[in-house]
């Protein structure tokens, strides 16, 4: 598993997040061929999944890897989307 603390990039990030932020960035369907697990090609829910992770550490592991290896994506993301609210 990964060291706790604030150099841990991990650190303050739940499993949640992580799930939720993949499946918006990638959608279900991307997600499972990337992670081929049933949980996200199968009837795929947040609470599904995070259920199946939570008992699974290899498949936890291989999320947490993802998300990872997917963070400068968000960042790019982030900086590409307007900004949203009044425009005074």
């Amino acid at each position: 598993m990964h060291a706790a603390g604030p150099q841990n990039p991990l650190h303050g990030i739940t499993l949640q997040r992580m799930v939720t932020e993949l499946q918006a960035h990638y959608g279900w369907e991307m997600l499972g061929r990337i992670i081929p697990i049933n949980c996200f090609n199968w009837q795929p829910s947040i609470k599904s999944s995070l259920t199946f992770l939570r008992r699974t550490p290899w498949a936890r592991q291989k999320v947490e890897q993802l998300y990872l290896d997917s963070l400068p994506d968000f960042a790019r993301c982030d900086e590409a989307a307007p900004a949203v609210g009044p425009s005074n």
